[in-house]
Order: structure tokens, then sequence, then C-alpha cells
């Protein structure tokens, strides 16, 4: 090092790490910060919203239920007040997506298990044939947390409503046949307002990657929040 550069070290370093420092802020400026969006039925494809309610723009939160569980009780929006929650729509004897889907979820309930601001509600489009004692087979099949995690049977119709009016999710069986459900492959994220905030298909790995992320995303906000 010369004289001249050695007199000005420090001077030089200053810069340096002032310089550094300044564009690491400046990045940070500029990169746009993660948000997630609030949906509503005139968002959604309307082959999944129930053709009463394709209207709303916005204010749309998931209405209030009661269902009966894997455990043979009654499971109500009380249940899941203030949580965060993974809504799903399924069938125990489906061959096609619901194997795929379960395990999917059954990661995300991996991911949540030591997040008590979150839980998973899956309902039977089936509640004819998924009675309680089936559910909890298929509970314990997949091995499912029953604190984090319900099944849920009860009135078609009341299953039907909340799957096309509130969770945006089902798509009509045939025209012909009343209340008839075809479920989709989309796993519904809820936040604690109610409102939902993604979709995501179960059958894909990258889905549920960014579902887990989304999670602790909306976690972080909630506890910013307070």
């Amino acid at each position: 090092m010369t004289p001249n550069l050695y007199k000005y070290r420090k001077f030089i370093i200053l810069f340096i790490v002032f310089s550094a420092v300044t564009l690491f802020l400046f990045y940070g400026a500029l990169k746009p910060k993660k948000t997630l969006p609030i949906y509503s039925p005139a968002d959604v494809n309307p082959e999944l919203v129930d053709s009463t309610v394709q209207y709303v723009s916005k204010y749309h939160t998931i209405a209030d239920f009661s269902f009966v569980n894997q455990n043979g009780d009654t499971i109500t929006q009380k249940d899941y007040e203030g949580k965060i929650y993974v809504a799903d729509f399924f069938f125990t004897t489906c061959g096609s997506i619901c194997p795929k889907m379960t395990k999917n979820l059954f990661e995300v309930q991996k991911a949540i298990l030591n997040n008590p601001k979150v839980m998973l509600l899956s309902h039977t489009v089936f509640p004819e044939t998924d009675s309680v004692p089936v559910l909890k087979k298929y509970a314990i099949k997949y091995g499912v947390k029953d604190h984090k995690w319900n099944f849920v049977t009860g009135s078609k119709k009341d299953i039907y409503t909340m799957a096309r009016k509130s969770y945006l999710a089902v798509k009509m069986g045939k025209p012909s046949e009343l209340l008839d459900m075809v479920h989709t492959e989309n796993f519904v994220l809820v936040d604690e307002k109610r409102r939902i905030r993604g979709f995501y298909d179960g059958t894909k790995e990258e889905d549920i990657q960014r579902l887990i992320e989304d999670i602790n995303f909306l976690s972080e906000q909630e506890s910013d929040s307070k």
C-alpha cells in the first residue's frame, strides 16, 4: 500500500462499507413485499361457484357451519374461530386424486403441527357413505392428529352449500341430480377473518410448498398485528 493510500485507508474502508449498506437498503426498498389476495366469488372460475353468489366481488367470508367429525363430535365455526385453516373436499372411496391429496395434506399437517394458529378441515362430498366410523378409519390410515385436522360429514345440502357458496371449490355434477357434487383438487386457504386467501392444487408438490409458505406468511402477519 502506497503512503497516500495508507493515509486514507480508514476513509476507503468506511466508504466501501457505507456503499454496501446503501445498496442493500436500496435493493430492499425496491423489492416488492409479499402479499396474498383476498378472493371473492367474482374472482373464481364460475364453474366452482353457485350462481346465487357469482356476482359478489368483495367482503366474501366463510359462512357458519355445523358438521360431525371422525370422532362423532360436532364441529362448528367456533372450533376454527381466529384460526388460519386449509379446507378441502374428498370422499374415502375415491381412487383417483383423493389419496394423493390426503397424503399431501398430511405433509401440511406435519408443517403446522407446532403452530397453534393453524388447522385443517376436510369435507366428504359423499356423506351417504362416509359415516363417522368410515371417516375415523380413513383418518387413522393417514395419520391424522385429531386436534389439528377434522374430517367432517353432515347434510349433503349443507356440504354442497359450503362447497359452492363459501369455499368456491366444487363443481356441479349431473344437472338432473339435485346437490350432485364433483370435488376438485383444490385446497383452500382461509385466514383468521374467514376470508379466502389462496387456492392450491392438492396433487402438486410445488403447490403444497407454496401453501406452507403462505400459511407461515399469514401466521407472521397475525403475530405482527397484535
